[in-house]
């Protein structure tokens, strides 16, 4: 199967937790790392989130540096549902930078009439069916995906066996088992069937740590 090359970015505590019990997590990791992963999204032809991160955060999914001259990266959103509102950043701007959903329905009118350009796959168990999803991204012309989110998205793809190089950054700060896991069940039940990866770089960023891995 054709698909992007993938690198899944990560921002947790110590303890791999990404937001409070409550949802609370912004901001977890500090500014400088904040202005990594803009840089990282300017290297990127799309930026990739779940509908989750997009109904809890409404991001801009955008680079946002000084000075930055740039084009800005292919926004895409996997939403099964079309849940995507109307008022969202994302929508209200997709005349400006490029919007993408894929679905396994079809959007509202008003949202393609916002330019938001709709990108229907199968579904599989309820869901975007990956494989699809790629291969659709791959003939669409994108070859380098990031993303960001969040923790269903991250297991989903760390599961399929389609992250190619983490960009993971850590604070120094612990919230305990009952925040939320940046990764969910992967039904691993021995040792042998753990993901490795080989490290590429460790950097102090201000107070936190960002390392870089590539799959083994």
């Amino acid at each position: 199967m054709a698909r992007p090359s993938i690198t899944l970015k990560l921002a947790t505590t110590l303890d791999g937790r990404i937001a409070t019990a409550g949802g609370v997590s912004r901001w977890i990791t500090c500014e400088d790392s904040r202005r990594i992963v803009h840089e990282l999204r300017s290297m990127h032809d799309a930026v990739l989130v779940g509908i989750e991160t997009a109904l809890k955060d409404d991001p801009e999914l955008t680079v946002r540096l000084p000075d930055y001259e740039g084009g800005q990266p292919r926004r895409i959103v996997l939403d099964s549902r079309a849940r995507l509102p109307l008022s969202s950043k994302l929508v209200q701007t997709a005349r400006v930078i490029p919007t993408w959903v894929v679905t396994t329905t079809d959007l509202p009118r008003e949202m393609l009439a916002a330019q938001v350009r709709q990108i229907k796959v199968p579904s599989k168990h309820q869901r975007v069916d990956l494989d699809a999803a790629l291969e659709a991204l791959a003939t669409a012309g994108i070859e380098s995906l990031f993303i960001e989110g969040g923790g269903v998205i991250a297991t989903a793809f760390l599961r399929a066996g389609y992250v190619d190089r983490l960009e993971w950054f850590r604070a120094p700060t612990i919230l305990g088992g009952d925040a939320r896991p940046v990764i969910g069940h992967l039904n691993i039940e021995n040792l042998s069937q753990m993901y490795r990866f080989t490290r590429l770089a460790v950097q102090a960023v201000g107070d936190d740590l960002w390392e870089s891995y590539e799959l083994s």
